[in-house]
């Protein structure tokens, strides 16, 4: 049996004019207020020549805040990835009471000022917050310290890849699964070889936004760090007592280091787009199958 089918695409044309209109509005805007910064970060960083640049990313308080970003984000991004999944997990394939709620606590960090939520961290733990007594009695330090520096951290990173994740799962449907328990598959097996498979490149793509905000964060954690310097500074901390003492060249140098992560990161995330997009593809194409037109 042949079939004819007709393929139709709406397409929406401009004048020349028009077209080249917003281009040139479009591209003067990225060169405005992404390329000239960035620019003048790295022109700001090299003024006074690479030696200068290198003794001010090498001097010790830099180099233990590039190892206190680096502790933050690695204790704070896999606990986030593991609550990601799993909420994402709940709210995908189960209904329950408080299922809206779950949703709307998961999208509270978007809505609530990072300093708000330090502020929140100092009410809890701080020396006369709700547990700082008890804290301090039995020799716990959590803010002004390393600790609350994570749970200021987990806190504002925690959406990034619950928020990826939910609209996979719920577009991909749990037949697979489904079908995978009817062959006798346990529950972990049928997560580690069907689940996860399914939802890795929207995990990874939640993991490098999450890695990102969690090197690059400011707000909440100055609030909890209490500045002290050698100790509780993060890159960004590092970098505002560096221009705050008037050392341009030095703040510069270690705030290219931050760009630099960003630049890491766009090329990462547009990476995981790219393929993303060439496995969608394949799979429409695999599911479309052969095509038997009529002449």
């Amino acid at each position: 049996m042949t079939s004819a089918t007709l393929d139709t695409t709406v397409v929406t044309t401009e004048r020349p004019a028009v077209r080249w209109l917003l281009t040139g509005v479009a591209l003067a805007f990225l060169g405005l207020f992404l390329v000239v910064p960035l620019a003048a970060v790295f022109a700001s960083a090299l003024r006074k020549g690479i030696d200068v640049y290198v003794a001010s990313i090498a001097e010790p308080d830099a180099l233990a805040a590039v190892r206190l970003t680096l502790l933050i984000a690695a204790v704070a991004v896999p606990l986030n990835m593991a609550f990601g999944i799993a909420a994402a997990w709940a709210v995908a394939r189960f209904e329950f009471r408080g299922k809206r709620v779950l949703v709307a606590l998961i999208d509270l960090p978007f809505s609530v000022s990072p300093v708000v939520a330090g502020l929140i961290y100092m009410l809890i733990f701080g020396a006369q917050g709700w547990l700082g007594p008890w804290l301090n009695a039995h020799g716990v330090k959590v803010v002004f310290a390393v600790p609350g520096m994570v749970l200021a951290t987990v806190f504002v990173t925690f959406p990034f890849v619950a928020r990826e994740l939910i609209p996979l799962l719920q577009a991909q449907g749990s037949e697979e699964e489904e079908a995978a328990r009817i062959l006798g598959a346990s529950g972990w097996q049928t997560f580690w070889r069907v689940t996860l498979p399914n939802i890795k490149w929207g995990l990874l793509y939640g993991v490098i936004l999450c890695n990102a905000r969690a090197m690059g964060e400011f707000g909440a954690v100055s609030v909890v760090s209490g500045h002290i310097r050698g100790q509780t500074n993060t890159l960004p901390l590092h970098v505002e007592i560096l221009y705050n003492e008037y050392n341009f060249a030095a703040a510069f140098a270690v705030a290219s280091l931050l760009a630099l992560l960003a630049l890491v990161t766009l090329a990462l995330k547009t990476a995981v787009e790219w393929r993303v997009a060439r496995r969608h593809a394949g799979s429409v194409a695999e599911s479309a199958g052969p095509q038997w037109v009529k002449p």
